[in-house]
């Protein structure tokens, strides 16, 4: 791994915050670092406020968007919830649908099938709601660029509030309303709100129409952060304040479907890293294996014992998910090393029967061993589909865009996209992608990198210290945990491999700083037991949690890498 230490901040700056909210300095630097600068910032970043929020009416189109939903409960109209059939669509749809029903009866909900219509507004949605004699469509997470199906809608004399979060085109969709920060003419003034949270603004303005207070809604915020986990948007301003109060509802009183996701998984506290690993895979796996309805039918359901029973049906959705994954991963580094593909500049594979649910979770899988730009293609009905995935630092959306000679039609953005073409370009263009890969990525981001935070003697990290990160959280892209680096480190001669297969790394560190010991785990690093064997010196890049065992809690090192001192 790359070791890159970030820049120092001024200390001048540091110095100042550190006396202004009395903490150590590297504490201090670490807040610079992400942007606190000042008394007031620190206190609104570690109290967060329902009224940090800010007034939904400041988005553009909000006012035309309340009032159009107005107009369709006063004339009786049917309201289609229409999302995507990802974590943050389903998530979306189950908000604004409860919202929507604790204020009016008729309202529907629709998540297209992954399979037969594909990702965003579906021709199929629309005649949908045409047949049910719908007037209105709230599109969540998706529709910013669905130009022609907005059109088709409209010769329907059926109405479009779009509620997206992604970058839009130069022409937009003839919709009654176009909620996105993203929109240039908009002026919000925060722009990284995730799909769910967008439909959370469009309900607190319809909230502020009828003068409900801000804590009506704290209920619905464990969607919220559920959703700003699972789609790694920046967990900053406004995505940090509703994902602060979205994950206390999440611990403290979550709705029903959630609690009997969090039964199933039988964790006691969760932290915004288990919704990521633990919840968000399982709403994943309904749309993955079968429908996203699935989720939102868990998600909206009050009565527990059936919520339960969804819970179990998800549950097992994600069990055969998983199986799938570690199959195909399987198949597919076979076939790279088959291929004799192993130096190369991305990785590209193909088999016709591979689930098109997982292929993108395999695609990440295989930049696991093969860090380099990655697609992972199966057969779509006429066409091969395929999703991408790249590594930090290089846009493979770029990338696509230079082989679209050979492509159908592709669509996503930086690190994610996803491409269909037609089987007798695969070689082509796998040929194609491998040459501007290779003469267009620094040779440097094909060595995954760990940005590291600040040098620490392991002697810093007390308690009070430990306490102080804690509250750092929710952590997230922009706000990630603190990553430390000690040096003239060694193991106590205790230090073992772990694991079934040996993979992981167990130490009992020592250091020069004082006498104690501190435990240290090392999840995939088994191999670089030689490294500390023997007393040697060594140094680490850790971030620090809280083991509990026993009903006893530790400091514990996470090693993320070492090397010789």
């Amino acid at each position: 791994m790359r070791w890159n230490i970030k820049p120092e901040p001024n200390s001048e700056k540091v110095t100042h915050l550190s006396k202004a909210i009395n903490v150590e300095y590297v504490i201090a630097k670490l807040l610079v670092l992400r942007g606190v600068e000042t008394y007031d910032e620190a206190k609104t970043f570690f109290r967060p406020k329902l009224t940090d929020l800010h007034n939904p009416f400041l988005m553009k189109d909000m006012d035309i968007a309340v009032n159009r939903i107005e107009k369709a409960i006063a004339n009786n109209e049917t309201i289609l919830i229409f999302g995507d059939y990802d974590v943050d669509g389903t998530t979306a749809v189950s908000l604004v649908y409860t919202f929507l029903k604790t204020q009016y009866k008729n309202v529907i909900s629709y998540i297209p099938d992954r399979y037969n219509e594909g990702y965003g507004i579906s021709y199929q949605g629309i005649d949908f709601a045409e047949e049910h004699k719908i007037s209105l469509i709230i599109a969540l997470d998706c529709g910013v660029k669905a130009i022609d199906k907005v059109a088709y809608a409209a010769k329907k004399n059926i109405d479009f509030i779009i509620c997206d979060h992604h970058l839009p085109g130069d022409e937009l969709p003839n919709a009654v309303a176009i909620l996105n920060p993203k929109r240039k003419d908009c002026s919000y003034p925060y722009d990284e709100l995730c799909g769910c949270g967008i439909g959370f603004k469009l309900i607190q303005a319809i909230g502020k129409n009828k003068k409900l207070d801000i804590a009506y809604f704290v209920p619905y915020l464990d969607l919220v952060a559920t959703a700003i986990a699972a789609d790694i948007v920046p967990v900053t301003g406004e995505n940090r304040t509703l994902a602060y109060f979205g994950m206390q509802v999440i611990n403290q009183n979550p709705r029903t479907g959630i609690k009997a996701l969090i039964s199933q998984v039988k964790r006691p506290i969760l932290n915004i890293t288990d919704v990521v690993f633990t919840i968000a895979p399982r709403i994943n796996a309904a749309g993955r294996m079968k429908s996203g309805l699935d989720a939102v039918n868990l998600l909206t359901e009050t009565d527990f014992e059936k919520a339960k029973q969804f819970a179990i049906t998800i549950e097992k959705y994600n069990l055969n998910r998983k199986d799938l994954d570690k199959q195909i991963t399987a198949e597919a580094l076979q076939q790279i090393k088959d291929n004799k593909e192993e130096n190369n500049f991305t990785s590209v594979v193909y088999q016709e029967n591979w689930h098109k649910g997982v292929i993108g979770i395999v695609a990440s899988r295989l930049i696991e061993t093969y860090y380099r730009p990655t697609l992972v293609f199966t057969k779509s009905g006429n066409f091969l589909a395929a999703s991408a995935r790249s590594v930090r630092g290089f846009d493979v959306y770029k990338a696509l865009d230079a082989c679209k000679e050979f492509i159908v039609q592709f669509g996503g953005h930086k690190y994610a996209a996803g491409l269909t073409l037609k089987p007798e370009n695969y070689v082509l263009f796998k040929e194609k992608f491998e040459s501007v890969v290779k003469n267009t990525i620094p040779k440097e981001l094909l060595i995954p990198e760990i940005r590291i935070d600040s040098s620490v003697f392991l002697s810093d990290l007390t308690p009070k210290f430990n306490r102080i990160i804690k509250q750092f959280g929710p952590f997230g892209p922009q706000n990630m945990k603190p990553v430390f680096l000690s040096s003239g480190l060694r193991d106590n001669g205790f230090g073992k491999t772990v694991g079934e297969n040996g993979d992981h790394l167990k130490l009992h560190i020592i250091s020069g700083s004082d006498n104690k010991t501190y435990n240290a785990i090392g999840f995939g690093l088994g191999k670089k037991h030689e490294i500390v064997n023997n007393g040697k010196s060594f140094e680490a890049v850790y971030t620090i949690e809280e083991n509990h065992w026993n009903g006893i809690s530790s400091l514990q090192l996470n090693l993320k890498d070492l090397r010789e001192d």
